[in-house]
């Protein structure tokens, strides 16, 4: 097995979600080191067969967020499954779980209860909505919350419909958020020594991610709409035509704008009054794409953007997933993880003394039943491995 060089290579953290949010965040403190125990329920999580694709009976959407993880099942509906996940939570120093409200509470874990026991335990709840509110305790997937938040309502093309963004958005953002929140958790339980009560809900993160849309609201009293791949205070920062591929142009400022229209042979465009600074070329644009468009026909798409940016100007050409996967920088940054048949995507947070590791692929359901229980001197053959859990693999 790979050498556990984590920074969090001295946590334990017991991971009873499901679907996206809870378990990205397992897997973002799991590739970081920690003992990450995944508990799925007699039937497993339900995104093992989210699919296909399938490797071995598992879905790839399930495959991509349990990575370094080692895999147990319990009944906690019967007690002695909760029984054995308090004795799991005994040494842990988090739990994470996605649960509808009151669901623990019926276990005996009432978040003041889990205080009380476990006083260092620091508690992570992912949930639609949060517990309280008018919403409170509602159930929340992904693509409904970027409905109800407004993230649908600014996605799309100019006076077109609202779409959905085209992955997970506010799932990983809530997943981020949990990681974030619990490592403040811990930071503080260093100072203070108590563990506390960790919430991230898909509502307020959706809501959160809702920038420049939500300032400019603030300001203006204007409501956004979609509008396409332009961006609402910057320009040129949109999709542009090439004689090839489409090419994105982010331009952030004067300078860059500048050498923009000198590689495309129109130098006379940053001198023009109409795009002479970012609010009058926002007043403008229509008429500076028709410009940069007509200049750009005359260019090649990618050797256009590898000498736009070389030169400072941010851009990109429009690519698909799999000319990324084969990108020589995806490689060289280690974004591709290969462990044995399985393949992911590596982790983006780059440590220089302790980074992260992929030790284990994603586990079989309850792989580690019998080494856990063990560890626990529980005799595993009291609670057998659960053999409810289907093979979703047509």
């Amino acid at each position: 097995m790979t050498e556990n060089t984590g920074s969090l290579s001295h946590l334990k953290v017991i991971d009873l979600s499901r679907v996206l949010g809870g378990p990205y965040a397992g897997q973002i403190l799991a590739d970081h080191g920690a003992d990450v125990i995944k508990v799925e329920p007699p039937a497993g999580d339900e995104t093992r067969g989210w699919g296909p694709p399938f490797l071995e009976g598992t879905a790839s959407y399930f495959l991509g967020v349990n990575r370094n993880k080692r895999g147990m099942s319990l009944d906690l509906s019967k007690p002695a499954g909760q029984e054995l996940l308090a004795r799991l939570l005994e040494d842990a120093d988090v739990l994470i779980e996605n649960f509808k409200t009151g669901t623990m509470d019926k276990w005996g874990l009432s978040h003041a209860e889990i205080e009380r026991r476990f006083p260092k335990l620091v508690h992570c709840r992912v949930s639609g909505f949060g517990a309280d509110g008018p919403m409170g305790g509602l159930p929340g997937y992904d693509a409904a919350v970027q409905a109800s938040c407004g993230i649908m309502s600014v996605n799309g093309e100019k006076d077109g419909d609202a779409l959905r963004v085209g992955l997970p958005v506010v799932d990983m953002a809530t997943g981020l958020n949990a990681v974030i929140g619990i490592l403040m958790a811990l930071a503080e339980r260093g100072q203070s020594g108590k563990g506390q009560f960790v919430e991230t809900a898909l509502y307020d993160c959706g809501v959160s991610l809702l920038h420049p849309h939500l300032p400019n609201y603030y300001l203006s009293g204007k409501v956004a709409g979609p509008s396409g791949n332009a961006h609402p205070n910057i320009c040129p920062y949109d999709t542009f035509s090439t004689r090839t591929d489409p090419l994105f142009l982010a331009v952030g400022n004067n300078r860059q704008f500048a050498t923009l229209c000198r590689i495309i042979d129109r130098p006379d465009l940053s001198a023009d009054e109409r795009f002479a600074d970012n609010s009058v070329r926002n007043q403008n644009r229509d008429a500076l794409k028709i410009e940069l468009e007509e200049a750009m026909r005359a260019h090649d798409c990618h050797e256009l953007a590898d000498e736009l940016i070389q030169a400072g100007v941010p851009c990109g050409a429009v690519r698909s997933i799999d000319q990324v996967v084969d990108d020589p920088h995806t490689r060289h940054r280690e974004m591709v993880v290969d462990i044995g048949a399985y393949r992911g995507t590596g982790s983006p947070i780059k440590l220089s003394r302790t980074p992260a590791s992929y030790r284990r692929a994603p586990p079989a359901f309850a792989q580690h039943n019998p080494e856990i229980l063990q560890g626990l001197d529980a005799d595993p053959a009291d609670h057998p491995r659960a053999e409810s859990y289907p093979d979703k693999q047509p």
